[in-house]
């Protein structure tokens, strides 16, 4: 696919893009304390709103699953999170607000709609927050306390069947897991059980020498293998992988990009991962038959 230029109308450094699922919108979060829409077809695009209501710089927006209808989640350095919906064609509300942390709200990350409505937030007073909605319409709160107590820098949702699902006896087992990243370099697992958020993993994942910037889930529907990467300001992308619940977490760098890497992303089918690092390149990785990844293409700057 050639690359398409898309102008985003901010006047500051955009932190984050994220796509709709349909691929029809991007959101974009701007030191500006904006986000904004825009829409895009083949190889054109058009402003369609303005999200103003931060009080400092947008870190990261995340587009919930259409199922909840049209709603998109802001989080910022003004310590809140705000969820956006659309009333009507392209104007939006505050449908929530969220400030009952007193620190800068990193990341946020929706979970599969399997789960409901729900939204968990990372911040850098070490916290995560998981809020999820009731069907008369009020919201409950857990918390994940002190989760990496230097920060939280990224969280990820797992996919909601259970490892090795789809080839199991029991293909409706939905299991509530997070992957999160911080400023003490680790990257950590947790699991919701008896109502409570508990770390699943023995020790913390600890191959980085930096702080994990970015964590992602592969969506992996179920398959009998579960994949997260991280990847961190020492210029490394890890891939972790884990073959059978309970047993210890297997890392391998996939590669030294000699530059911060901020982001990773992977495809909807979980079989291309995407990395963005610090030379403004953004390249496109798949494993290969044999476990070891390729790179598949890259980027022009």
């Amino acid at each position: 696919m050639p690359s398409q230029k898309i102008e985003s109308g901010h006047q500051d450094t955009v932190h984050d893009v994220a796509m709709d699922y349909y691929g029809k919108r991007l959101a974009t979060a701007c030191a500006d304390n904006t986000i904004k829409i825009i829409g895009i077809s083949n190889s054109t695009s058009q402003p369609l709103a303005t999200l103003s209501g931060h009080q400092g710089p947008v870190w990261q927006g995340a587009w919930a699953h259409p199922k909840s209808g049209s709603l998109l989640a802001s989080c910022s350095y003004d310590d809140r999170v705000i969820v956006w919906k659309e009333t009507n064609p392209n104007e939006w509300t505050q449908a929530h607000v969220f400030d009952n942390h007193k620190s800068s709200v990193n990341s946020i990350s929706w979970a599969p709609h399997e789960l409901g409505l729900c939204l968990a937030c990372g911040f850098s007073d070490g916290n995560i927050s998981i809020y999820t909605a009731r069907s008369d319409d009020g919201l409950d709160t857990s918390y994940i306390d002190q989760a990496h107590p230097a920060g939280v820098t990224s969280v990820s949702w797992a996919p909601s069947m259970a490892l090795g699902a789809l080839v199991g006896s029991d293909p409706l087992d939905i299991v509530q897991k997070l992957a999160s990243g911080g400023c003490d370099n680790t990257v950590k697992v947790w699991k919701l059980s008896n109502g409570f958020w508990k770390m699943d993993c023995f020790p913390a994942l600890q191959m980085h020498t930096d702080w994990v910037r970015d964590v992602a889930w592969v969506p992996n529907l179920g398959l009998p293998k579960s994949t997260i990467a991280s990847a961190s300001q020492d210029g490394r992308v890890i891939i972790w992988t884990v073959q059978t619940e309970g047993d210890q977490w297997n890392g391998k760098v996939l590669k030294d990009f000699q530059t911060p890497v901020w982001r990773v992303s992977w495809s909807l089918t979980g079989n291309i991962l995407v990395v963005a690092d610090g030379n403004n390149n953004v390249t496109l990785w798949n494993e290969v038959i044999d476990g070891e990844w390729v790179q598949v293409t890259t980027t022009d700057p």
